[in-house]
Order: structure tokens, then sequence, then C-alpha cells
């Protein structure tokens, strides 16, 4: 919509929960490193794989032992001994299922003993007796610990407890009775090798234990009679990985909540003074007066010390540009008035003078005064446009020596043609022109006098010193432009010094005469010919370029003054 203003952007902006983005990201950028780091630590698979491999090895010495004890005393002559006439031996069911009771009983493996033909002889888990058998059955432990212990375990087994996955494992399944319900590490015993196998349990609600297997020979002489199995739940190794777990998710706990403090003090250090310095420039850009001051933090040594100081300087020199723009303007509405009153009291005056010499002569000042103003609009308009195009040109190598040169020559043409036509004004029985004064340049051998700059706003200002002095000099004066370098490396400067014979800069007025409107005129010159803004212009323009520019006067052997001497140091590459 037109004349609408345009929406105020939100500095001062939160979060969700009262805090400030940059906090949460400092918050969420620590948090996020140390869950990867802790991610990584919970998964155990290559410490798993070694308590399994050394469970399984516990399992098979465990089975070894069985498997020699049972070769030597659960064995009997084979029935077939006296028809074939040669010695056998076949395992004996009884002394088979009492010597796997006993070896079961100091263990917490089920044991179970097949014989040659792969028939099971033998169940730890299975007793024997008048009223028949009976199967023991391990039953799952009560649960354990209060309501929060209980929840906190079944997190870790529905989200945690699957790192790492155990699809990959064979299914274990219980097999019926008969000669097709062997098992293959039993029938990989009765080829004589030790079988080892890692199994999962079928879940129920939960997630699959481990089982583990192991079945060793039973051997007489070298004889395969049987074989032994054991089996083992992967309880144990799944209560050691939930154990240094919740060790590394306690340890991460704690680190957590160092992080998080340690995150919200460093966001502390860094979004609080943020905000502290965006809240006082909101209070500088809206408000009224200069009582809002940009917070110190310099003392901190660091890069929001750096933007608080570089807040504070660019204030300042804000407020002194504003300063510069007021007094600007007050010196321009007072320069312009002067001439305005003059030109308004003439045009008012004409009308009623009726002797055509003294109109004439009003006239003339009219022209005279709207000269004035032309010259003085002009001189104004340059010295607004000054700081911008300085801001905005890029600086390029500028050979003082030879501009200085340059100016030189155009000085000494333009003189030669004074001199000319004061000539032909004698031949004609007209006055002879005075004699101009000289610019004698002094520039030393070697180079060496290249600065970075804008060449046509350098040579404004050489012109103006020259124009300045050859204003204040007298007839067949010298004006003397010397230029030498000074300092080394990243101090060199080149320094211009132009001199004069002139009366000099009256006490006390060195510095005013770099003022804006501030004129100081040779006596008989023609009032407003000068609008006062040359030197000023200059001294902006030197400064612009990160040099200096002073006046002084030049003194003779007897004290008295010899004229003025203007010195401008830039900074060399």
């Amino acid at each position: 919509m037109a004349g609408s203003k345009p929406a105020r952007p939100a500095i001062l902006r939160r979060g969700r929960w009262g805090v400030s983005p940059l906090t949460l990201r400092i918050l969420a950028v620590n948090v996020l490193a140390l869950a990867l780091l802790v991610l990584g630590l919970l998964y155990l698979g290559r410490y798993q794989d070694r308590l399994v491999q050394a469970e399984l090895d516990a399992l098979e010495t465990e089975a070894r032992i069985f498997a020699s004890a049972l070769g030597e005393g659960a064995v009997q002559r084979g029935t077939d001994e006296a028809e074939t006439g040669r010695e056998s031996y076949e395992l004996s069911p009884e002394l088979g299922r009492q010597m796997v009771r006993r070896l079961a009983l100091a263990t917490d493996t089920h044991t179970r003993l097949y014989g040659a033909d792969g028939h099971l002889l033998s169940d730890s888990r299975v007793l024997t007796g008048s009223p028949g058998k009976i199967e023991i059955r391990e039953l799952p432990p009560p649960p354990a610990g209060d309501a929060v212990s209980r929840t906190v375990n079944d997190l870790y087994s529905r989200f945690i407890d699957v790192v790492p996955s155990r699809e990959g494992l064979p299914l274990y399944r219980e097999r019926s009775s008969g000669k097709d319900s062997v098992p293959p590490d039993v029938e990989r015993a009765m080829a004589g090798e030790n079988s080892k196998t890692v199994w999962r349990l079928e879940s129920r609600g939960e997630r699959a234990d481990l089982l583990l297997t192991v079945a060793v020979p039973v051997q007489r002489y070298k004889e395969v009679l049987g074989a032994v199995l054991l089996s083992r739940s992967g309880v144990g190794i799944d209560d050691a990985i939930r154990s240094v777990r919740f060790d590394i998710l306690k340890v991460f706990a704690v680190a957590l909540l160092v992080t998080v403090g340690l995150s919200f003090y460093l966001a502390s250090t860094i979004a609080r003074p943020v905000r502290r310095l965006a809240q006082a420039a909101d209070r500088l850009r809206t408000g009224h007066g200069r009582h809002t001051e940009i917070p110190d933090f310099t003392g901190r040594g660091d890069e929001i010390g750096e933007l608080s100081g570089v807040l504070r300087d660019m204030t300042a020199a804000l407020w002194a540009r504003m300063d510069a723009i007021e007094r600007f303007a007050a010196d321009v509405a007072h320069e312009i008035k002067n001439p305005l009153t003059s030109l308004r009291s003439a045009v008012e005056t004409v009308n009623r003078i009726q002797d055509p010499g003294r109109r004439e002569r009003l006239m003339a000042i009219i022209a005279d005064d709207v000269q004035r103003l032309d010259r003085l609009i002009s001189d104004i308009s340059n010295a607004s446009r000054l700081d911008a195009e300085l801001s905005r040109a890029e600086p390029e190598p500028v050979d003082v020596g030879a501009m200085l040169g340059m100016l030189a020559d155009i000085h000494r043409a333009t003189a030669a043609s004074a001199q000319g036509e004061g000539a032909e004004d004698a031949e004609n029985a007209n006055p002879p022109r005075v004699v101009v004064p000289r610019v004698v340049v002094d520039v030393p051998p070697g180079g060496g006098l290249t600065v970075p700059g804008l060449e046509g706003r350098l040579t404004q200002v050489f012109q103006n010193l020259i124009a300045n002095a050859l204003s204040f000099s007298p007839p067949g004066g010298l004006v003397r432009v010397a230029v030498r370098r000074t300092g080394n490396g990243s101090r060199g400067m080149v320094e211009v010094t132009v001199t004069d014979d002139g009366p000099g800069i009256p006490d006390g007025k060195e510095e005013a005469i770099f003022e804006r409107f501030y004129t100081e005129r040779p006596a008989g010159e023609k009032f407003g010919t000068h609008s006062g803004l040359g030197l000023s212009i200059s001294k902006q323009i030197v400064e612009a370029h990160g040099g200096r520019i002073t006046a002084a006067n030049r003194r003779g052997p007897d004290g008295d003054v010899a004229g003025a001497e203007f010195t401008v140091q830039l900074p060399r590459p």
C-alpha cells in the first residue's frame, strides 16, 4: 500500500520458551556432539562378541570335562561283543543319567547326553522316578525394583537394547524326540568334531535372548560312543552389556547436565551482550537526543568487545557527522543570506533611481551578487558530494611528483599567456599587467613518491594550495613546492610543502583557516571572489586519504614573517 511504513524488524525476538535462538543453537550443537559420542559408545558389538566368545570357550571346556567323565564312568561293554568276538563299548543310559544329573548340579547349564544312534539318553532337566518323568523348567525372575526402574528397563529393552541387532543369528527351536530330532551340533559331534553355535530364542513380547550351545563327542579309545550337548542362556551376557550401557548413560547424564550448564553460560556471555548492544542500537534508532549510550564491553578482549568498541566509535562518528551537517547547514544559510540581502536591497533600490550612472552601478552590484551566489552554490554542492565520492571510489596509485610537475607546467603556460597579453596591451598604449608570481617544483630523483588515492581529488588539493599561495604572493614573487619521502615501512609518508612570499597567516589562525567559509584575503582583492571552502575541502580530502595537512608561518633570519607554509603528508603504500 502506498504511503505505508515498512515493517520494523524484530531484532529482540525470543524463542518459544523465552530463550534466544542463539542460545538454542549453541545448546543444540553441544548436545548433538555429546549425543553422537554416546551413541557410538552404546554400540557394544565387539564387546558383546568378546563376551560371547569367552562364554563359548568356557562352555566348551565344561563340555570336554563332561565328555571325558562320561567316557570313563558311563561306559559298559557292548551287547554284540559275544557275536562279533571283539571288544566293544557303549554308553549306559542309567549311568549316563546319574552322571549327567550330578555334573549339571555344579553348573547352570542344560546338559543332554545322546547315544551313538542319536537318541537322547539323558537330560539334566528331566528327572526319572517311580511316578514317571518330571521336567524342570526355569521360570522368569519376578520384576525387581520400583515402577520407575521397571519403566526405565522397559524403555531400555525397547530402544537401546536393539543395538546391535541379532536378526542374523539362527533361530533356536526345541526338537521332538526321535532320530530326526538330533540337533545339528550333535550331528557334527558324532562325526568327531567339537561344535559351537550362538542362537536366538523366539521373542515372546520382549526382545529375544541369546542361547549358546556346545556339543562334544564322548569317546572311549578314540571311538565315538555318543555326544554331550551343553546349552546356556545369554542372560549373563545381556546383563553385562546392560550394566556397561547403564554406566555409560549415567556418565552421559552427568556430562549432559554439565554441557547444558556450560552451554547456557557460553550463550549468556555471547547472546546477552549482543542483545544489549542490539537494544542500545534500537534505542538510538528510535529515540531522541543523545542520552542513550552503547554498552562498553571492550574490557572483554574478544570479538564482542571489539564489536562494542566499533559500535561506540561508529556512534560517536555519526553524532560528529550530524553535528558537522548541522553546522554546515547553518553556515550555508548564513553565507547565502548575505548576498541575497545585498541583492534584494539593490533590486528594491534600482526602480527608484533615475540617474543612469547610479542605475548602472546598482546593476553591476546585482551581477556581482548573482555571480557570488553561483560560485558559492557550486562550491557548496562540490563540498556536499565530496564525502559520498570519497567513500565509494577505489584508490589507485598516484605519482605525486608527476602531478606537481604537471601543475607547474600548467601555471607556466598560463603565466606566459598572461605576459603575452600584457605586451599587446603595452603596444596599444594600455598599462601593462602585473608580473605573475613564479611556481618552482622541487622533485627528488629516484621515485618512490607514489601514494594510494584519487588522482582528481589530490590534484584539487594541490591546485587549491598553489592558487592560495599565488593569491597572497607579491608581483614577481616565488611559490616553492617541494616533495620528499619521510619514514620507512608502514609509517612511510610522502610530504609536500607549499611556501609563498606573502604576508603569512594571522597569529592564532593556523587551524581556523581550515574551517568552512573562513576567509582571510589579501588587501585590495575584490570582495566575494572566494567562498572560503577551498582549504576546508582540501583538509577533508587529505584526511580521507589517511593524511594530514597543517599550516604555519615561514620566518626569516630576523624572525619576521616571510610567508606562509602549508604541509601535506600522505601515507605511502
